[in-house]
C-alpha cells in the first residue's frame, strides 16, 4: 500500500496546486484509505464527503468547498450529475474504472513541503442552524487528536482492529491510529452483524469501535456466542448514548473490556475518556460512572461556563468549551460561525455538562435541537425547511425521541392546512434531504407551544411525547 500511496500522491501533487480541496465521494475501500494519506502527502486537502446524502446536499459541500476534483463511483455520481447545479469545471475520477489509469499518468518529481498548520480534511459536521459547517482540520489538530486518543486506548502492533463505520466520519481517525503504532485494520464495507462476528472468528480480530444500535445486533444475533469474542479485549463505543441495560448485558455476557470517549468532529477526536478502569470500577460497585463520558485527558482543557460566561462549580452545570492543539482551526469560509465557536482559543461546544468531585464529566444535554440517530448526527432545523417547502405545512417543530434501535428516532410534530398522508411528506421530505434525515414518526396540532421568547418550545414537546 505505501508504493500505491506515493505513486498516487506524486500524480496529486502534479495537478493544480497546494491547497487544492479534493473530495471523496465512496463507500469503504481501499482506495479510500490510499486517498487520505496521498492526498495529505500531495498538500492538498481532503473533502470526504457523506454517501448517504442527497445529491442536493453533496452538491452544495462541492460548491462551497471549491473542489477541483472528485474521486468517487458510478452508482453515486449519476444522481449527482443530474443535478442542475453539479459544478461544471469539477474533474470527475471514476474509482471502479479510471483510478488505476489516472494514478500512474504523468506525475510530479517531489512532493511539496506541509506545515503542520496547514488544513489537511474539512469535515462538515450538521449543527443546529441549519445547513451543515466545513470543520478545518490541521495536521496539528489531527495528530493531537491521535494521541489523545493512543493515551485512553492504547494500540499494540499485534491489534487487529476491526472499523465498521464510514470513511467519511471524523471516527476515521481511528484507522490512521492503528497505523501510526504499527497494528492491522480490518476494513468493513459496512456493518452487519454476521460479518462481524465471523472476522472476529476468523481473522483474530482484537479491538472494534461500535456504536451501541451495532452491539445490540450482535448481542440479539441467532448464533452469538461468547467465544465469538474471545480474541478481543477491546470494544469502544460511542456515537450516541449507550443504554445502561445494553451495556449491563454486554459486560454480563463477556470478558471484553470497554471504553467510551465525548468528542465531536471539531476536536480531531475526543477529549474525555470513560476508560476500561473506569469501566471495570463501575462493574465492582460503581455504576453510576457508567451515565458519565469520562474524564478529561491532560491533552486538553476542558472548563464549564454558564450563560453569562462565568466558570461553573463542582456539580453545577454550563457549557463544554474546550482549549487544546486538537481544536479545528475554524469553519471552512464561514467567518461568523468560526467567531462565534472559538472565543479566546476556547472552543464552544454548545454542549451541557457537568463535573462531579471526581472529574467525571456528565453530559446533560446535547447541542441545541441536534439529534443523533442510529449515530449521524442531524440538525432539526434543515429537516424542518425541507418540511416548510411544501405548501401543506404551516409550522412544524423536529425532535427526537427515545428509540431502542436508533437511539432517537426523528419527529415531525406538524400545523398543516389540510389532510396529508405520512407518506406523502416523507417523500417530499426525502427528495430534498437524505434519507436518514425522514422523520419516523409524524403527529399534527393545531397550534406547537410556545415558551417566553415566542420561539417554539421543544423541551416541552420532547417531554409530551417521549
Amino acid at each position: 500500500m505505501h508504493n500505491n500511496i506515493e505513486t498516487l500522491a506524486l500524480r496529486l501533487a502534479a495537478k493544480g496546486r497546494a491547497g487544492d480541496r479534493v473530495a471523496v465521494l465512496s463507500w469503504n475501500r481501499p482506495e479510500f484509505i490510499e486517498l487520505i494519506y496521498a492526498v495529505s502527502a500531495a498538500g492538498r486537502i481532503l473533502v470526504p464527503v457523506n454517501t448517504r446524502l442527497a445529491a442536493a446536499e453533496v452538491n452544495y459541500q462541492l460548491r462551497a468547498t471549491g473542489a477541483t476534483l472528485l474521486f468517487s463511483e458510478n452508482s453515486l455520481l449519476a444522481p449527482l450529475k443530474q443535478q442542475a447545479d453539479f459544478p461544471a469545471s469539477l474533474q470527475v475520477i471514476d474509482l471502479n474504472d479510471d483510478f488505476e489509469i489516472w494514478r500512474t499518468q504523468r506525475q510530479a518529481t517531489a512532493l511539496p513541503h506541509v506545515s503542520p498548520e496547514d488544513t489537511v480534511w474539512i469535515l462538515f459536521t450538521s449543527g443546529s442552524t441549519g445547513r451543515p459547517k466545513g470543520a478545518r482540520l490541521s495536521h496539528r489538530s489531527f495528530m493531537a487528536g491521535l494521541r489523545s486518543a493512543a493515551m485512553a486506548r492504547p494500540v499494540h502492533p499485534d491489534d487487529r482492529y476491526y472499523y465498521p463505520f464510514p470513511l467519511f466520519h471524523v471516527s476515521a481517525h481511528n484507522v490512521l491510529l492503528q497505523h501510526l503504532y504499527g497494528a492491522g485494520v480490518v476494513l468493513a464495507s459496512a456493518f452487519d452483524a454476521d460479518a462481524t462476528l465471523r472476522a472476529c472468528r476468523e481473522l483474530g480480530v482484537t479491538s472494534l469501535s461500535l456504536a451501541p444500535t451495532m452491539i445490540r445486533r450482535l448481542l440479539d444475533h441467532a448464533e452469538f456466542h461468547p467465544d465469538h469474542l474471545a480474541a478481543v479485549h477491546t470494544i469502544g463505543y460511542g456515537a450516541s448514548a449507550m443504554p445502561k441495560a445494553l451495556l449491563q448485558s454486554l459486560m454480563e455476557r463477556t470478558t471484553v473490556d470497554l471504553c467510551q470517549s465525548y468528542g465531536m468532529t471539531e476536536l480531531s477526536g475526543s477529549v474525555a475518556f470513560l476508560t476500561v478502569a473506569d469501566h471495570q470500577l463501575a462493574a465492582r460497585g460503581r455504576p453510576e460512572l457508567l451515565h458519565s463520558v469520562g474524564r478529561p485527558l491532560p491533552t486538553a482543557k476542558l472548563k464549564l461556563v454558564d450563560t453569562e460566561g462565568r466558570e461553573c462549580s463542582t456539580g453545577d452545570s454550563g457549557e463544554i468549551l474546550v482549549q487544546g492543539p486538537q481544536c479545528m482551526e475554524g469553519y471552512y469560509n464561514d467567518r461568523a460561525a468560526t467567531d462565534a465557536a472559538l472565543v479566546n482559543g476556547w472552543l464552544h461546544t454548545g454542549d451541557i455538562g457537568r463535573f462531579d468531585k471526581e472529574g467525571y464529566l456528565y453530559i446533560v444535554d446535547r447541542k441545541k435541537d441536534m439529534i443523533i440517530s442510529g449515530g449521524e448526527n442531524i440538525a432539526s432545523r434543515e429537516v424542518e425547511e425541507a418540511l416548510l417547502h411544501h405548501d401543506t405545512v404551516r409550522n412544524c417543530a423536529v425532535i427526537g425521541l427515545p428509540d431502542p434501535h436508533w437511539g432517537e428516532a426523528l419527529c415531525a410534530v406538524l400545523e398543516v392546512n389540510d389532510d396529508i398522508a405520512d407518506e406523502t411528506l416523507a417523500t417530499h421530505c426525502r427528495s430534498i434531504v437524505a434519507g436518514f434525515k425522514v422523520p419516523k414518526r409524524w403527529i399534527r396540532v393545531d397550534k406547537l407551544p410556545l415558551n417566553a421568547a415566542g420561539k417554539i418550545d421543544k423541551p416541552l414537546l420532547r417531554q409530551r411525547y417521549t
